[in-house]
């Protein structure tokens, strides 16, 4: 399978990787009941569409990975965060999920910032990986802060300098 391709979303991607994030949808790495109609648009206020890469194999969407700000304060400007990726399902293993990593933070970096930041529920040990390989390490854990599905999950804050 090709490299994927990495680049800046655009406006017109948000109706299909609204449609990849619902597919991805799963309790490994969402605490949101799962989307039903009518659905929010992929893009908003909070999620402008300059805060996402996209990733492509053979000219069609694979992944994406949101960056943004972690806060909105002059005080956490050196500072970005994945604030969601997802990787289509018939992409996964391919090297995608890295790439996206791998670009956020090289975006990251080119805007500026000193530190990358993340969130990861602690069941999801495939994604918990995949952060220490790109050299992630664990900054904190808040401790059962999510019942999912019956069951009380870890969420696990992890960063690394820029």
């Amino acid at each position: 399978m090709p490299q994927p391709h990495i680049r800046t979303a655009r406006p017109e991607d948000g109706e299909e990787l609204g449609a990849l994030d619902r597919a991805a949808w799963s309790t490994l790495h969402e605490v949101t009941p799962e989307p039903q109609p009518p659905y929010r648009p992929f893009f908003g206020d909070r999620y402008p569409v300059h805060g996402c890469l996209v990733a492509e194999l053979d000219g069609r969407i694979a992944g994406y990975v949101r960056l943004a700000q972690p806060t909105p304060f002059p005080a956490s400007a050196h500072v970005r965060q994945i604030q969601g990726i997802a990787v289509a399902r018939e992409a996964r293993g391919h090297g995608v999920g890295r790439a996206l990593v791998r670009a956020a933070i090289d975006s990251a970096r080119e805007q500026g910032a000193r530190r990358i930041t993340l969130r990861v529920l602690g069941h999801n040990t495939p994604a918990r990986g995949l952060y220490t390989a790109e050299g992630f390490e664990v900054e904190g854990v808040l401790p059962e802060e999510f019942l999912i599905g019956g069951t009380y999950v870890d969420d696990v804050l992890m960063g690394r300098p820029l």
